[in-house]
């Protein structure tokens, strides 16, 4: 059934503060990223790294993000404006932020992160990461379609949603457009709710991929190359049913747009990567515990009350150590 689209973008009010969905969207994404990371870390995902270290990590990614989907958003879409009033820059308020930047911007704060850590390489560090992106990418875009924003094409499917926003119906008060909705005057209006194909494709999909194939050990590469093939095939097909940009409107052909023209990169470097992994070594967590921790835990958890006094304290701490060596050896790859 065809859906008049009538959501509030602002979440409440608090004087002159608004708090939009879509920012509770993003700091969602960020949290559900920043709890599946840590858990990954725990279960020794990236050698080396502790939860202080993770902290410092996604501190870094966030500012990637932002900065990176902010600067990217002004250059690929909105350059015009930018080179008029090179201040549009920092007006994040006003809106405007890019997927293909934020990569930009996370791929940058990943190498700086890095440069001063040995126990892995770079490309295990963005294997690590690909994972926790596509359920912000999802949140995001379910920002997106609670924004009435960046929706599709007309389809006469009943799926169709009838967004206000549409240039076509701006001459109509809200209340105007439920009175037509509710008399079927409006279903010719009715869009290809693109932003819930992205959300689902780009969102649940991808990230059920990366999430079951990451849980197991794997070559180096694949996890990157899986997630830059799975958006870019995501985002190339869903813009063909998506409303370009109006300042940019199809950059060639009648149908080549931003979005297409940005991911075929992103598709051609997935498919390089998935190849170069099948020479790459398999790779397996290695967990990292605090000095002396797995030692004390392993002595508290062996120690018996009913234990007979007699018993030699030497062979008691050697088969402490050996159980403690033998299960740090221990592979853990039934842990996420």
């Amino acid at each position: 059934m065809i859906q008049l689209h009538d959501i509030d973008p602002i979440l409440f009010r608090l004087g002159p503060l608004q708090v939009h969905w879509y920012g509770l969207m993003y700091g969602i994404g960020f949290l559900v990223a920043w709890l599946i990371g840590s858990r990954r870390v725990r279960a020794g995902r990236l050698p080396g790294v502790d939860e202080d270290g993770f902290a410092s990590f996604m501190i870094a990614m966030i500012a990637g993000v932002l900065l990176g989907g902010r600067i990217g958003y002004v250059l690929f879409y909105s350059f015009d404006t930018f080179a008029a009033d090179p201040l549009s820059i920092i007006k994040i308020w006003e809106g405007g932020m890019s997927f293909h930047g934020g990569l930009i911007g996370v791929l940058i704060a990943a190498w700086v992160w890095k440069r001063k850590r040995t126990e892995f390489t770079y490309w295990d560090l963005v294997d690590f990461v690909a994972p926790l992106v596509p359920a912000g990418l999802g949140l995001g875009r379910l920002g997106n379609f609670i924004n009435g924003e960046l929706w599709g094409k007309y389809t006469g499917g009943d799926w169709g949603v009838i967004f206000p926003s549409d240039p076509e119906l701006s001459g109509y008060t809200m209340a105007q457009l439920r009175q037509m909705y509710a008399a079927g005057q409006l279903d010719a209006f009715a869009r290809h709710p693109s932003q819930l194909y992205q959300a689902f494709l780009e969102g649940l999909v991808l990230f059920t991929v990366l999430y079951v194939v990451s849980r197991r050990p794997r070559r180096r590469f694949l996890i990157s190359g899986l997630f830059a093939l799975g958006y870019g095939l995501a985002r190339f097909a869903v813009e063909f049913v998506r409303v370009p940009d109006a300042q940019l409107g199809y950059l060639g052909m009648g149908w080549l747009t931003m979005g297409q023209l940005l991911s075929l990169p992103l598709i051609l470097l997935g498919i390089g990567l998935i190849i170069l992994s099948r020479t790459s070594p398999v790779l397996e967590p290695k967990p990292v515990e605090p000095e002396g921790e797995g030692e004390d835990k392993t002595e508290d958890e062996d120690e018996d009350p009913d234990e007979d006094d007699s018993k030699d304290d030497a062979e008691d701490e050697d088969s402490e150590d050996a159980a403690v060596d033998s299960e740090a050896d221990e592979p853990d790859s039934t842990r996420g």
